[in-house]
Formats: structure tokens, sequence, C-alpha cells
């Protein structure tokens, strides 16, 4: 099939391009490389472009492609509580135009690259996808919006759709030659790597009063090529007019301290720690039932244990200590 994937060079779409090749597809990336990085992708497959201009996604969508993988947001949780407006702008405003260049396009299918902050502060855990959703920070809000979004223009104009709510993306490819490279870097796992590469002073812990066994948030850590091999398994399942909602994670809790832990025994570096008071919009613990998608699309994590997932970033962060600038 022909896949037109935005956001496609940063770190989930990246790796899905990777495996998308692999599999036969053709894929163009539209990306505006903010946050993104022209190495990370094959060659010849990068359109220059940006969500919020919607003439260069019509030119981007002529070529006849058969569904949008779209991954194109901003996806700091502090970020979006301190600068709202940059995460409607983007991950709403622009997102509904990608949808508006579909329709003139004729492409009918949409993979939607959504986030486990459309549940905000879980009543149950672990987290079903009938779960009410309730986001208590920006990022989570706009996710759902376009979610809305989609069930809406689904029933009107026919399209057809799949949104992934990720819990926390983590890894990297085996092979390290793809992996995670954020400026600047907000995600745990690479943050403790980077700290064993001397390139951080310490690991900084937000929050150490939570009510979860250490006083430390619980996060449910999945390997970015799982969240890329659902991708295309709920790309093959899309029906015309008709939506899917998955949950994708592990099913198992890490708190940060048991992350650090982990990247301890994997790094062999001690990985010093500052503690701080929590952050604005971090709900305790966020741990996924992925039941649905395992018995409906037969999906099933390559990487289901928490060490293998950090040891693959390791050997990314280990060959590549400043990301794709080396």
């Amino acid at each position: 099939m022909n896949i037109f994937v935005t956001g496609g060079a940063g770190y989930i779409g990246s790796h899905t391009v990777r495996l998308l090749a692999e599999a036969g597809h053709r894929v163009r990336v539209y990306d505006n490389l903010s946050e993104g990085h022209a190495a990370a992708v094959p060659a010849g497959s990068l359109f220059e472009g940006d969500l919020a201009d919607e003439k260069r996604l019509v030119e981007g969508l002529l070529d006849g492609f058969d569904c949008v993988m779209h991954f194109a947001a901003h996806c700091s949780v502090g970020e979006s509580m301190e600068k709202p407006e940059k995460y409607y702008g983007n991950n709403v405003v622009g997102s509904l135009r990608l949808l508006s260049a579909m329709r003139k396009t004729g492409v009918k299918r949409i993979v939607f690259s959504s986030s486990a902050a459309t549940y905000g502060n879980p009543v149950k855990t672990p987290i079903p996808e009938d779960h009410p959703t309730d986001p208590i920070n920006a990022y989570g809000q706009t996710k759902l919006d376009f979610e809305h979004a989609l069930k809406y223009y689904a029933g009107a104009y026919g399209i057809g759709y799949a949104a992934l709510r990720y819990f926390n993306a983590a890894g990297a490819a085996p092979d390290a030659k793809i992996g995670e490279d954020h400026d600047p870097e907000t995600h745990l796992v690479p943050i403790v790597l980077e700290a064993a590469l001397g390139r951080r002073d310490a690991v900084a812990i937000f929050g150490t009063d939570y009510p979860t066994p250490d006083g430390t948030c619980i996060r449910d850590y999945i390997h970015v090529y799982d969240l890329a091999q659902a991708h295309i398994l709920a790309m093959e399942a899309i029906e015309p007019g008709k939506g899917r909602v998955y949950n994708l994670g592990n099913g198992a809790g890490y708190s940060v301290r048991e992350v650090i832990e982990t990247a301890r025994r994997v790094t062999g570096h001690r990985l010093p720690v500052k503690e701080g008071p929590r952050r604005a919009g971090d709900p305790p613990t966020l741990v996924a039932s992925s039941e649905k998608i395992t018995r409906e699309l037969g999906w099933k994590p390559r990487f289901p244990d928490l060490q293998a997932i950090v040891e693959t970033a390791w050997r990314w962060h280990k060959a590549n200590p400043k990301g794709y600038a080396e």
C-alpha cells in the first residue's frame, strides 16, 4: 500500500516508517523537521511540510495514497500546561487541516497516534478502552479532541480510522540504527541514559509523595517497535466509515525509581538522582490493558520486559551519544 506518514521523521514515526518499508509498503514522510530528523528516514522518502499548510498537505497527498498515519504532534505534558495555544494550534487545528486535505484528495483511512493522557487520573488499573476519558493536561485534551473529530468525520464523510492510545514509548531499533533524540529531552528512559553517558549531572525525579509504593509515578513502558507493529495491524483492519480505539501498553507498571534501578543494572553506572516537586498534569499511575488489540488484531509485544526495552535504548545511546547530530 501507499502510506503517507505525518511526523514520520520523529521518534515513533521513524520506527514505523522503517517497518512499513521492510514490509514492502511505499512510504512518503511528511515532516517539518522541527522535532524530527531527516537522517532517521529512508533516502528519498521525505516531503517537507507543516500541518499548518493545507496546500502543502494536499500536494503531498496527490499521488494516490491508501492510508495516512498521523504522528505529527507536540507531546510534552509539562509544556502543554505552559503553552496550550501551541498544542491546540498544532494537535487540533493542524490535524483538522490534515483531514481536510485527505477529503480533497480522496484518502479514506487514517491511523492516529493518540495517548493514554486522554484518560486523566484512572479510576481503575489496568485501564481498558471503555474507561472514562477526563484529561488533566492540555496535551491529553488535544488528543481526545481529535479523536472526537475522527468519530464525526467517519459518520459524515466515510473516513475509517484507528486511534491508538499509547502508554510510555521507549527503546530503539534493535540494530541501533535509529532511536530516540529529542531537544530538549523530556522522556525518562533517554534522560536516565544521558546521565549514564555523563551528559547530565543527575536524573530529576518530579514528585516523591505520590500514592504509590515508593512515592514516584508509575508508568507502563512499551517498546517503540511494538508500537510500530500495532500501527500496521490497525491500518490493515480499518473499515470505511468506522472507527477503532486501542490501548497500547505492556500491562505492567514501573515507578520512576524502578526505571532508574533498571538502567543502573543495564549500564553499570551509578546514576545520581535529584528529587523535586511534582509537575502539573502528571497522574500517579498509568497502566494499560491491551487485551482488546491482542484479541481483535493478534498484536503481541516482542519486548514485554522493561530491561529488554532499556537495553535496546542503551545500545542506541552508546552508539549515538549526540543522537543524529553525530
